[in-house]
């Protein structure tokens, strides 16, 4: 009698969570964007994160730079200051977010490990592969394939945004960010935009003001410091009532 050999070699008969075929295949690319939103998800849950401070900026500032050290001093003041330290029964708040890459990304995360918090890093699958920084908390540290779905996760928790000098990406960030603030898709978050020579030389918003185009009323959507003390200022007042963090019940080791 012959045997089944040759029905247990067919890839059909491979369980379907363990067929990379299948699962890396067109057909099921909407249950890998499900498994990207998933495990990040089930890491933040675990360790608390209840809301973050997302830090912006170009991935080419090295060390010593000027913006990189005020990304890195701002992060630890924000650390120090808005609650990460705290780890409370209502969770981890205000906990420093970043794309999780080089550059100012880089000195966010460093800045809040130097603070002896937690720090999160949303990496991205690029061409040329991008390597995660050293600074943010191995656990919760993520690679995504999607940029949709890292920017979700970038968004979903943010408690406010600071956007530092960058590129093409940092506009796409900021924009984003700044197009759900305007219609009501997030919470009115504070967008904080750090070195205001840089920015007002760059964005000319008026214009856009000027032909219709936004409200008088939406180029009050962010603001600039040209600080850390600044910045983290700013954060605050922008917040308002709703920067509030638990007691300091159980600090972190």
């Amino acid at each position: 009698m012959p045997d089944s050999q040759a029905q247990k070699n067919s890839p059909s008969y491979r369980l379907a969570a363990l067929d990379p075929d299948f699962i890396l295949g067109d057909s099921t690319r909407g249950v890998r964007f499900m498994l990207e939103y998933q495990k990040a998800e089930d890491h933040l849950r675990a360790r608390g994160i209840v809301s973050t401070v997302v830090v912006f900026g170009s991935a080419r500032v090295r060390e010593g730079d000027r913006w990189y050290e005020a990304a890195r001093q701002f992060a630890r003041i924000a650390s120090e200051r808005g609650g990460a330290l705290i780890d409370g029964e209502s969770g981890r708040h205000h906990v420093i977010a970043t794309g999780g890459g080089p550059g100012i990304m880089e000195a966010a995360n460093r800045g809040a490990t130097e603070a002896g918090a937690l720090s999160i890093g949303f990496n991205i699958t690029l061409p040329h592969e991008q390597e995660p920084n050293p600074w943010s908390t191995p656990d919760l540290t993520f690679r995504f394939h999607y940029f949709a779905m890292r920017k979700m996760h970038l968004a979903m928790r943010a408690a406010a945004l600071v956007v530092f000098p960058g590129g093409f990406g940092t506009l796409d960030e900021l924009f984003e960010i700044m197009t759900l603030k305007q219609t009501g898709k997030m919470p009115a978050v504070p967008i904080v935009l750090y070195d205001s020579a840089f920015w007002r030389d760059l964005l000319n918003l008026d214009a856009m003001a000027a032909a219709k185009f936004i409200r008088p009323e939406d180029l009050s959507l962010f603001c600039y410091a040209d600080t850390p003390e600044e910045a983290y200022q700013r954060v605050v007042d922008g917040a308002g009532q709703n920067w509030v963090f638990p007691a300091n019940d159980s600090m972190q080791s």
